[in-house]
């Protein structure tokens, strides 16, 4: 792709990086192919190359309007056109450039400005989070239907001491999942014991820095990254050998600590020991011997793979084999590649879509007729459950049954 970037624009790390990007696509348009918005919109500005047509212009005239942050928008950042181009064009990379260059030149609605807002002061917030949850379980007879069924109901949890190993990992609790979905990461910590491989604790739930980064916050987004590497790097050089997120969005934020700061000076070079550390907990597991956990009964399984497994972080079908290996029957899914809508906030901000795409997914989920859907992810989790009438669980789950049954 050709650009005319101004040379002002170009002397800028984002200038620079934006030329790189855009002309390295080659309007092949294989992108639009598995892209869920082009597929379900049927329009050329809600695909991947008609967003970086959008970006490319506005670069070069320096303008944007509300129609640009729109299509822009609309993208669920799944990375699926990622993994369809030829090219190795680094989509997300430029989208989020994009969006926070059209949103300092177009001003939002009210309306919306005050959402994101809303949504910036309360779900990166473990304990705000879990109060709100709590406040929407009470009242949820008096909401609307579509809104009262993205509340889950509270699960018991019982507790668990992690054993003392000689191997360690750090294990992230996230800030929405030790509310939306308490037993997954006491499922992983049974999991890992079972491997001999202990799980420690920071001591607090905390976001990653995805929420705030997707949702244009970047200060904020880098100041909780910082914080972050600050508290979990002495524990790295206390023996962990490992950052663990048993949700793949967090996992992929984390490993993207390394290019988020790579101007910064100080930490530049501690963010990428971070990403070099981080591991979705499927990574873990499936080197390990899976013994333990075999079962014979042939329980009939879909999987349904988030974008952030199998496109961020390029682990698609690990997770699949893992619940082959121990003796599950996973059922096939048609377009497994497709996104399930829920795209962090993406499912409050894009709502209409958002359903249509969940609603196509568990279609696809259910036509094996299986008896449970797993996934590796609380968003998809959480949004699939809302409109389906078979459980959603983490995969982490299913093995840690086969303890509890073994």
């Amino acid at each position: 792709m050709q650009t005319k970037i101004p040379p002002e624009q170009l002397a800028t790390s984002i200038g620079s990086e934006a030329d790189a990007i855009l002309r390295s696509c080659v309007h092949c348009g294989f992108c639009t192919a598995t892209c869920p918005t082009y597929q379900l919109l049927g329009d050329e500005l809600d695909g991947p190359r008609g967003r970086l047509y959008l970006i490319k212009e506005m670069m070069e005239n320096n303008r944007a309007s509300k129609t640009t942050l729109e299509h822009l928008d609309r993208c669920l950042n799944c990375r699926s056109c990622e993994t369809t181009c030829p090219s190795g064009v680094t989509y997300a990379h430029l989208l989020e450039s994009g969006k926070a260059m059209a949103e300092s030149m177009v001003q939002r609605p009210l309306k919306q400005r005050l959402l994101r807002q809303l949504m910036l002061k309360i779900l990166p917030f473990p304990h705000r989070f879990s109060l709100l949850l709590s406040i929407g379980r009470v009242v949820r007879p008096l909401l609307p239907d579509a809104l009262g069924k993205k509340i889950p109901d509270r699960r018991p949890v019982q507790t668990v001491q992690p054993i003392k190993r000689q191997r360690k990992v750090l294990l992230i609790e996230g800030c929405v999942q030790p509310a939306l979905a308490p037993t997954t990461d006491v499922a992983a910590i049974r999991l890992l014991d079972t491997l001999n491989i202990e799980t420690i604790g920071t001591g607090m739930a905390q976001c990653c820095g995805a929420i705030e980064h997707h949702l244009g916050d970047t200060n904020a987004s880098l100041d909780r990254i910082r914080a972050n590497i600050d508290l979990w790097l002495p524990m790295l050089d206390n023996g962990a050998e490992a950052i663990i997120s048993t949700a793949s969005a967090c996992a992929l934020e984390i490993k993207e600590y390394g290019y988020l700061l790579r101007h910064d000076e100080i930490y530049a070079e501690k963010a990428a020991r971070i990403s070099h550390a981080a591991r979705d907990i499927a990574e873990i597991v499936h080197t390990e011997d899976l013994s333990p956990f075999k079962r014979s009964d042939g329980k009939r399984i879909a999987f349904q793979s988030p974008c952030t497994l199998q496109h961020g972080q390029k682990l698609s079908g690990m997770v699949e084999e893992i619940l082959t290996r121990i003796g599950y029957e996973l059922t096939p899914v048609a377009n497994a590649h497709l996104c399930c809508g829920s795209a962090g906030t993406y499912s409050i901000l894009q709502s209409e879509i958002s359903s249509e795409l969940r609603d196509n997914k568990l279609a696809a989920l259910t036509s094996g007729s299986p008896e449970l859907i797993a996934t590796a992810n609380v968003g998809c989790q959480n949004h699939l459950q809302s409109a389906s009438n078979i459980s959603v669980i983490h995969w982490t789950e299913l093995l840690t049954e086969e303890i509890t049954n073994g």
